[in-house]
């Protein structure tokens, strides 16, 4: 589609830079929009293609704490044109303060609100993962924010809730991802508060969902505009959107996946509920959930959420322990457990598969998260965070940067028999980058010694200094 351009003066509004137009482009990513202030901060938008002046948009505030707006806005292009919404994504940064970003995000918004028009009614904020979690929090800080996408993850502090200042809720989330028992139970608080809220399941196996799913979801937020009388009521869109969710509905049901149709009526009669009759959705609710076939995957799934909680609290008391009191000869014990959730994950029971893929994320993040703790210390724990980086290789075996990580840490406290060790657990997973092991920090005196030469030469072929007799 030939691109329109759409000349913007910003001089009533400050944004007036050299006496030169900011010019727009509907439907292209504008990158960089500079912030003419004391935070100097800039931020990157999108105007749909159908973009005019002449009535107000919806707004997403898509967000990247590392630095990938244009990324992130591009996840969301697809969606914003099917459903019509304006995108923005502030430069923002997780080394800043969480009420550092909320200024930044705060002034942006302003500056886009006195730039184009905008239904400040219907401001909404999205992430994914981290940035999800950290959305969560922005209605709580903003209040021209009023709804939230988070993406593979759940709130970030449910005791910043407050019932006066409520906003609607979309979890989008996949049952492999750790995150997913923790949704269902947070919801059920907001349920009791009284913040609309859905959950929507994906079947990807990535971080972030296929597009049918973001547009699912900005559909769902203009659905609850529309119920609210904030804008106005589109029976033809409501109509076609009823009848595509019953349609997955039905394909659901076609697979024999009970459970994802019954949780999807109920999101839909949150959905259609206040726009239109939905009696035949509820009986058809009610008719499925006393299905002999769906209780007894019911009953399945609920089995596996609760052992899964009880393993979630071991892996929690036993990491603790192990950092604690540096308890390496504890390595094997995770090594068998990662060979009991790989059991779950290859398994045939679907629940159990289900509950591995999650057990196996949420023990990652775990380690994660006191890598993090031990690191942000005033005085840093080196065993603690040696046994963390050795048992991140076992929790997760292909990623390199915890055998490389191990490797500097061990060098630089010139352990070299341990150094050496982990190298080659590196080299039996595939590692292969020559020069990012070179370039290793901490490995000065490593790479000069023969054993170090020896296994390079094994591995990779030739070693830069040589293998040197003994």
């Amino acid at each position: 589609m030939k691109k329109i351009l759409l000349t913007i003066l910003f001089s009533s509004f400050g944004f007036l830079v050299h006496a030169q137009q900011l010019v727009l482009k509907k439907g292209e990513i504008l990158d960089s929009i500079p912030i003419l202030d004391s935070i100097q901060t800039t931020f990157s938008l999108y105007l749909p293609t159908q973009f005019s002046m002449d009535r107000e948009w919806p707004l997403l505030l898509a967000l990247d704490m590392k630095g990938k707006q244009r990324q992130t806005l591009s996840m969301f292009l697809q969606a914003a044109e099917a459903q019509g919404y304006v995108l923005m994504s502030p430069r923002i940064s997780d080394s800043l303060p969480v009420a550092d970003n909320m200024v930044k995000i705060g002034t942006a918004l302003e500056r886009v609100l006195g730039m184009l028009p905008i239904d400040q009614d219907r401001i909404y904020v999205a992430g994914e993962g981290a940035n999800g979690r950290f959305s969560s929090l922005v209605p709580v800080f903003i209040p021209k924010i009023h709804g939230v996408i988070s993406i593979g993850a759940g709130l970030a502090n449910v005791e910043v809730l407050n019932a006066d200042r409520r906003f609607h809720f979309i979890g989008i989330v996949s049952k492999d991802n750790f995150n997913y028992p923790i949704l269902l139970n947070e919801t059920k608080l907001l349920d009791r508060l009284k913040f609309p809220n859905q959950i929507l399941l994906h079947d990807g196996t990535g971080d972030w969902p296929t597009s049918p799913y973001l547009e699912k979801a900005l559909q769902t937020l203009t659905l609850a505009a529309m119920a609210r009388n904030l804008t106005p009521k589109d029976s033809a869109f409501i109509q076609r959107a009823y009848r595509e969710d019953l349609d997955k509905v039905e394909q659901l049901k076609g697979v024999g996946d009970l459970l994802w149709a019954h949780q999807y009526m109920g999101e839909m009669l949150g959905m259609y509920g206040p726009n239109m009759k939905v009696d035949s959705l509820k009986k058809g609710e009610r008719d499925l959930g006393r299905d002999k076939r769906f209780k007894a995957m019911e009953k399945a799934e609920n089995t596996a959420l609760v052992k899964e909680a009880l393993m979630r609290e071991e892996y929690i008391y036993a990491m603790e322990e192990d950092i604690h009191t540096h308890n390496f000869e504890n390595l094997g014990w995770w090594k068998y457990q990662m060979g009991q959730l790989q059991q779950y994950i290859s398994g045939t029971d679907p629940y159990e598969r289900q509950m591995g893929h999650r057990l196996k994320g949420f023990v990652n993040a775990l380690a994660l998260d006191h890598i993090n703790l031990v690191k942000a210390e005033a005085v840093v724990d080196q065993d603690a965070l040696a046994f963390l980086y050795m048992a991140k290789t076992i929790l997760e075996p292909d990623n390199f940067d915890y055998y490389l990580r191990t490797v500097s840490l061990a060098s630089e406290n010139e352990d070299f028999g341990t150094a050496l060790f982990y190298l080659e657990e590196a080299f039996k997973h595939g590692f292969k980058d020559r020069q990012r092991l070179y370039d290793l920090e901490n490995t000065a005196l490593l790479k000069i010694s023969p054993p170090f030469n020896e296994l390079v030469s094994r591995y990779l072929g030739t070693a830069r200094y040589g293998v040197q007799g003994n």
